[in-house]
């Protein structure tokens, strides 16, 4: 029976990229669901697949990538069979947005914030400029900023400043599902805390259910309900805060190790780890577990045999072997 309460299911998403050394498997064959009101967790290395995963989400792969297989429904509905105009008149930004990692990169410097704006409230909703004004203005205010900048230009703002724009540009056609793509990644220490808490309250007080992807698990223990740890295109596992950080709990030898990595505040650390060696080549990526060449706790089976994703308690599903008795 469906779980109604998903707003969001990706059942077997394949995203490959085509270039002239040859198939790059950017993403393989992952399945995930987002519940109402949920903040999911996407974490893993640098080119694992997180901002990938979540284009692919939006129908929006950069050439020479392709989603080349699977489902993503929104509210039960297949996007996938979708044209490109019908993502950009039902889909973006109505019903699922983005907030990139750099917000200047998302904003022109020779255009005021006001126009940047209503450019993209007219390009997806017929709407009058007088009542866009007031949405611009209201979203604005929503993120602790002031009627004033919409005739500024982003180089006039801080860092924070052009963040909270760029959030307000993603909320402001009342989208269901938001995606952090990295938001605080490019901000001093002060102003992430501050965007997170920002987040948290739009989340809270507007309903929304949001995917945050960061490679900082601390982050993630701070805002996510769920976590979905990403290794070279794969899923290696899946659950909740508790599961993931919950001490002498099952886990994946390489959430272990990202875990072992990140410093923690409150907790008395022998000493941070590292995961030796690099992720693979996804053009030939190791056969069997994609883990097993940097995996302190490999077998033998685990270099021959893929390990499939399987559930080892409720909401937690784990690709090892070593937690299977298969």
């Amino acid at each position: 029976m469906a779980n109604t309460n998903n707003i969001l299911k990706v059942e077997n998403l394949k995203i490959n990229f085509f270039t002239r050394k040859g198939i790059v498997y950017a993403v393989d064959d992952i399945s995930f669901t987002l519940k109402k009101g949920e903040t999911l967790g996407l974490v893993g290395e640098s080119g694992c697949g997180k901002t990938t995963t979540v284009l692919g989400l939006m129908k929006m792969v950069p050439t020479p990538g392709e989603i080349t297989g699977g489902r993503i429904l929104i509210d039960g509905k297949d996007i996938m069979p979708l044209s490109e105009n019908k993502m950009r008149e039902k889909v973006r930004w109505k019903k699922i947005s983005i907030v990139f990692q750099g917000a200047m990169n998302c904003l022109t410097p020779v255009y005021t914030i006001g126009k940047q704006m209503m450019e993209t409230i007219q390009e997806h909703k017929e709407m009058e400029s007088s009542q866009a004004k007031k949405k611009m203005i209201n979203y604005l205010n929503l993120v602790g900023l002031s009627e004033d900048i919409i005739r500024r230009y982003p180089h006039e703002l801080s860092g924070g400043m052009k963040q909270r724009v760029v959030i307000a540009t993603a909320l402001f056609l009342e989208p269901e599902i938001v995606i952090c793509d990295e938001p605080t990644t490019a901000l001093d220490v002060v102003v992430q805390a501050q965007i997170i808490n920002l987040l948290k309250g739009l989340k809270k007080k507007l309903g929304l259910s949001v995917i945050f992807i960061t490679h900082d698990l601390a982050t993630e223990a701070e805002v996510a309900d769920r976590l979905l740890v990403m290794y070279a295109g794969k899923l290696a596992e899946v659950g909740t805060n508790e599961q993931i950080y919950g001490k002498g709990g099952l886990i994946h030898p390489y959430t272990e190790k990202l875990l072992k990595a990140t410093p923690r505040l409150h907790e008395k650390v022998e000493e941070l780890s590292f995961i030796p060696g690099t992720p693979p080549d996804l053009i030939n990526p190791p056969s069997g577990c994609r883990f097993h060449p940097r995996c302190s706790k490999v077998m033998e089976r685990c270099k021959k045999d893929e390990p499939p994703l399987i559930e080892v308690e409720p909401e937690h599903r784990i690709a090892c072997w070593r937690n299977t008795n298969e």
